[in-house]
């Protein structure tokens, strides 16, 4: 008696079609929730103590200055627009490059450094 080849072959076929069934309606489901707002976002990080990772490559550890200016005193130069305005844009010179941090943290961080924080 002979075995026939082809049954291993067909019930690979069948778990592999019903294994992308499975996944198509998880699938839809996910993409139900998201169209419905179901699904959580990606939230601001309202810490600017966290927000400042982003700053101390060129401003320093302690933000007392590097390759950029000292942030420490940035208050007394510059209003709360006028930072927020330049973390978004970045500085004319070009030393300043912007876009480093979305509009909403950067004025989280506009905030934090007008108030002087060290």
């Amino acid at each position: 008696m002979k075995k026939n080849p082809v049954i291993p072959f067909a019930l690979i076929a069948v778990l592999g079609i019903l294994a992308m069934i499975i996944l198509s309606v998880v699938g839809l489901n996910e993409q139900e929730k998201i169209a419905g707002g179901d699904e959580e976002g990606e939230t601001t990080e309202a810490d600017p103590e966290a927000l400042i990772q982003s700053c101390i490559g060129c401003h320093g550890g302690d933000l007392e200055g590097g390759s950029g200016p000292s942030l420490n005193d940035v208050h007394e130069r510059l209003s709360v627009e006028e930072i927020e305005s330049m973390i978004i844009n970045g500085s004319e010179n070009g030393n300043m490059p912007g876009g480093l941090v979305s509009n909403e943290e950067a004025a989280v961080l506009a905030e934090w450094l007008s108030e002087g924080q060290e």
